[in-house]
This record gives structure tokens, sequence and C-alpha cells, in this order.
């Protein structure tokens, strides 16, 4: 079954960027509306080298700390 729904001009450019070959309009916001799933934190395992993982991780402390001065539940 087709229906017919209206757009602005600036939804329609998007969904024109947004549609490849192939590819309805209709398949365009099925796409855009699909939840995206939770990746596991185990996917980043071992992908960050060298020195930026103390770097990051002392930034996270850093801020950490600084939430709890300002009462913030962590």
């Amino acid at each position: 079954m087709t229906k017919v729904i209206s757009l602005s001009d600036k939804a329609y450019e998007v969904m024109v960027k947004l549609k490849k070959g192939g590819e309805s309009f209709s398949d365009v916001v099925l796409k855009l509306s699909k939840k995206k799933e939770k990746m596991p934190l185990t996917v980043f395992a071992g992908k960050w080298k060298g020195g930026d993982v103390d770097r990051v991780f002392g930034k996270v402390m850093e801020d950490r700390e600084k939430g709890k001065s300002r009462g913030a539940a962590f």
C-alpha cells in the first residue's frame, strides 16, 4: 500500500542526499528509523595504543572528581 506524505523542500533535499542508487524513499525512511544497536564495550578492547590510554583515563578521572565536587552522582 502506498501513502502520500508532504515534506518541506529542505527535508526533501536531505532525503535525496541520503538516498543511494536503487533505494526508494521508503528504504531511506526505514533505514533512518531503525534503532541503533548498542555495541558491547569489548568491541573497543585493544583499540588505543601507547600513551593515549593513560592520558584519556587521567582526563576521565579528573572530570569525575570535578563532578563529585559539584555533587554529581557517578
